[in-house]
């Protein structure tokens, strides 16, 4: 006899209550939805669309009024592809959009940066979370997330923003990530951040092919199995284009089916560029994992 709930097993997670910022969320049946906002000239898929600062902040608050409850923001690109930018510069691009989105939405804002200074200006503007693709490799970064208080997503990657692997190879990439996030998981908690102000990220496309991203995808429940909310950043990424031969700006039926994937693969936050049709697909599966009501049920019932 069934309760009407789906029975799925999902690893356990690591206080999966958490309040972030001034939001709380049961990553035990909840997926958060984390806007990309980029004030970069040359970002993989937006090209400088939000790098003019009032384009930013309405993009970041568009997003919330969209649906999403995280607002990511970034002011360096991990492609080595870029000229390199100072500090300050990079201070300068993302300290006033936090500012000025703090001041208007509740939502989790985090910094996507690798530089403890960047951090520590970040969250003295009014970020709640420092995303870094680095995995803490930086010198003080750490120290600044449990100085500040701050959440940290340690996110894998085998170089780091701005620095080419040609040809990366891994002998198994799923377990040599899982290594590697927990290896600097083990760094943060001894740096003084908590369990439970700590997000994975496998790092999909960061010094990984199209073989490697896909692999990553089918088998994110190991990558989940550490404990940690997991957050999958696939949206339009270069495995979905190529996987289906479709350029950027066509790949967001891809990035739908990836992401949704990547929730039954035990992922519970999803950083993504459309955030209407991502909040769409969110629901509908949290609906047949039984973690939501439907708004409506009318349906031969009334």
């Amino acid at each position: 006899m069934s309760d009407g709930t789906t029975r799925m097993f999902f690893p356990e997670i690591i206080s999966p209550v958490r309040r972030i910022g001034q939001r709380e969320f049961d990553f035990d049946r909840q997926v958060a939805i984390m806007a990309i906002v980029n004030r970069t000239p040359n970002s993989f898929h937006d090209r400088g669309r939000t790098f003019e600062l009032s384009r930013a902040v309405d993009a970041a608050c568009r997003a919330v009024e969209d649906g999403a409850d995280w607002v990511d923001i970034g002011g360096f690109a991990f492609s080595a592809d870029q000229e390199p930018i100072t500090v300050a510069e990079e201070i300068g691009r993302v300290a006033p959009v936090i500012a000025e989105v703090r001041a208007k939405t509740d939502a989790v804002i985090s910094v996507d940066t690798h530089r403890a200074e960047v951090a520590r200006a970040a969250v003295e503007a009014g970020a709640d979370v420092i995303n870094d693709t680095n995995g803490l490799r930086e010198p003080d970064i750490a120290r600044v997330a449990a100085e500040t208080g701050a959440g940290v997503i340690v996110t894998h990657s085998l170089a780091g923003p701005g620095r080419a692997v040609a040809r990366p190879v891994y002998t198994d990439v799923v377990a040599e990530v899982a290594r590697f996030l927990r290896e600097r998981v083990r760094f943060a908690l001894d740096s003084g951040v908590p369990a439970e102000r700590i997000v994975i990220d496998p790092g999909h496309d960061l010094n990984k092919n199209t073989y490697h991203s896909l692999e990553l995808t089918r088998r994110l429940d190991e990558i989940a199995a550490l404990g940690y909310p997991t957050l999958a950043a696939l949206s339009n990424k270069d495995f979905i284009g190529e996987t289906l031969d479709r350029p950027q700006g066509e790949r967001t039926e891809g990035t739908i089916a990836a992401n949704v994937i990547a929730i039954l693969r035990g992922a519970r936050i999803l950083r993504v560029h459309d955030v209407p049709s991502t909040v769409a697909a969110v629901r509908m599966t949290e609906a047949v994992l039984g973690w939501r009501a439907p708004v409506h049920a009318r349906h031969n019932i009334v």
